[in-house]
């Protein structure tokens, strides 16, 4: 079992405390993320020295398939924006250090979600990011400002991602024998995992309101505290990334069904 959580300092830093804390070694690693269109968090990691070197002015590039793909990252016809006929050429990801984050599940590593622009600085307007930027935008512009908030449901599974995969995803061996709807009892077989995520996460400046049992057998829910829009985003994104990392660390699989998303709206007056 690697849980990681080793004395340090873990959250929310910004530029310059990233570059010092490369410089005494704390940390040695970013992770520059984007999410594809399939929801998935896609990017590099980044050495400590690279990063010191070249202070990230332009970005980090990547191919532009990755945001026309399907989910075993297959390329798909149809798209104009990338394609075999006119080629794959090269994004950016443009880093947003509002969201730089110390990771406490990984060792020496931050991460900085990313904006994906093209070789003109301009953003590439099939970014999901760049889509929910637009529409925050709009609102914006009417004097609407969006919150939003995430309630994320998953069924945990006693055995890794690998197992999982080698029984080709049948007869997977799931974490609980009984529907544990809000039952604090059936909930608790599973806590040190579910205890694991919400500490973690919390350290990650990811708030979490509560965990608890959900209406089958083995499903769980986790509640994140409501924030504005493009905020509420990123941490949803890294909730489910983070959650599917820690399960790797300690030999278990899961996978996210029917959370829900609220959305509401203030108007300026």
């Amino acid at each position: 079992m690697n849980n990681v959580d080793v004395a340090g300092t873990y959250g929310p830093i910004d530029r310059k405390q990233l570059f010092e804390m490369m410089k005494t070694g704390e940390l040695d690693t970013l992770i520059v993320g984007f999410v594809d269109i399939q929801g998935r968090l896609m990017g590099k990691r980044l050495t400590a020295d690279y990063c010191l070197e070249t202070e990230l002015v332009h970005g980090s590039k990547f191919c532009t398939y990755l945001l026309g793909t399907d989910l075993d990252l297959n390329t798909i016809e149809g798209y104009s924006y990338m394609s075999w006929e006119t080629g794959y050429g090269d994004w950016i990801a443009e880093p947003d250090w509002a969201t730089l984050n110390v990771l406490p599940w990984q060792e020496k590593t931050a991460l900085v979600f990313a904006d994906v622009i093209n070789e003109e600085r301009k953003d590439v307007p099939i970014s999901p990011r760049s889509i929910l930027k637009k529409q925050i935008e709009r609102a914006n512009d009417k004097g609407l400002f969006p919150k939003m908030v995430s309630e994320l449901e998953f069924y945990l599974f006693n055995e890794s991602f690998e197992s999982a995969f080698k029984k080709d995803y049948r007869d997977l061996q799931i974490a609980g024998q009984f529907n544990e709807d809000y039952s604090l009892l059936q909930g608790s077989k599973n806590e040190p995992f579910y205890r694991h995520i919400r500490n973690m996460m919390t350290k990650a400046g990811v708030p979490i309101e509560s965990s608890k049992g959900e209406a089958h057998i083995g499903q769980h829910e986790i509640n994140l505290k409501y924030g504005d829009a493009l905020t509420s985003a990123d941490r949803h994104i890294l909730l489910k990334h983070g959650m599917k990392e820690m399960a790797i660390q300690q030999d278990y699989a899961l996978t996210f069904t029917n959370g829900s998303t609220t959305v509401w709206i203030t108007k300026q007056i």
